[in-house]
């Protein structure tokens, strides 16, 4: 199976399926990133290693193939929707892609939100274009310090349904990968600490009636 996980920024992809991403490639599975926006703007420390440090997570994933896009970072509301649908599209029809991971909707972070809106449409591409795979699933992640910042209740906020088991191991591959990120890393009680993190897989787990799990919302499965 080929599978597409579609992020606003590197380290999203760790931080939201980093364990399931292992856990898939170790099965058997075909796993590609798309990124939309690899700029350092606005994080700081972080821009001189940038991109060595994502080829270093990645490689601790054992993902080989990622796709950067250019769009400006926590500035993606300013992009046409149309170029952030197509650039996806083109993802999609070049790996092949069957089910696809992104963003939840709702997350308080702008690129976020812009991101999972262009994949939604994006995914629809089998319908009208010929050599596409017929889409298997669609599934939204949590990014912890983002996801739970999603305080509007006016808005559908993130509502696990799909649980991956991942077990101690795949909890400290998540914490390893995410390590190689120059500055993500925060001491607890911040929600991208180890303490935090690990809180986090052992809480879903025990959703899930396992040891740990990383949670997402599955909104489109098709047989």
């Amino acid at each position: 199976m080929n599978y597409l996980i579609v992020v606003a920024h590197p380290d999203d992809e760790v931080l939201g399926a980093g364990a399931t991403i292992f856990k898939l490639i170790m099965q058997g599975n075909k796993v590609a990133v798309a990124i939309m926006s690899g700029h350092a703007v606005a994080r700081n420390n972080r821009s001189a290693t940038l991109s060595e440090d994502e080829e270093k997570a990645m490689s601790i994933m054992g993902v080989e193939k990622v796709y950067h896009a250019d769009f400006p970072n926590i500035k993606m509301n300013t992009v046409p929707h149309l170029e952030l649908v197509q650039y996806i599209e083109q993802c999609i029809e070049d790996w092949q892609a069957e089910v696809i991971f992104t963003h939840h909707p709702s997350d308080t972070n702008i690129d976020h939100q812009e991101t999972s809106r262009a994949a939604v449409a994006a995914c629809r591409l089998f319908q009208r274009k010929e050599g596409i795979p017929q889409l298997r699933e669609l599934s939204y992640m949590e990014v912890p310090s983002s996801t739970e910042w999603s305080l509007n209740s006016a808005e559908n906020r993130f509502t696990p349904n799909k649980f991956v088991e991942i077990g101690k191991s795949g909890v400290e591959k998540k914490l390893e990968a995410l390590s190689a990120y120059t500055g993500v890393m925060r001491p607890y009680p911040h929600p991208r600490s180890v303490e935090a993190l690990s809180g986090l897989a052992a809480s879903r787990g025990a959703q899930a009636g396992c040891a740990y799990a990383e949670a997402f919302e599955s909104v489109f499965r098709s047989e």
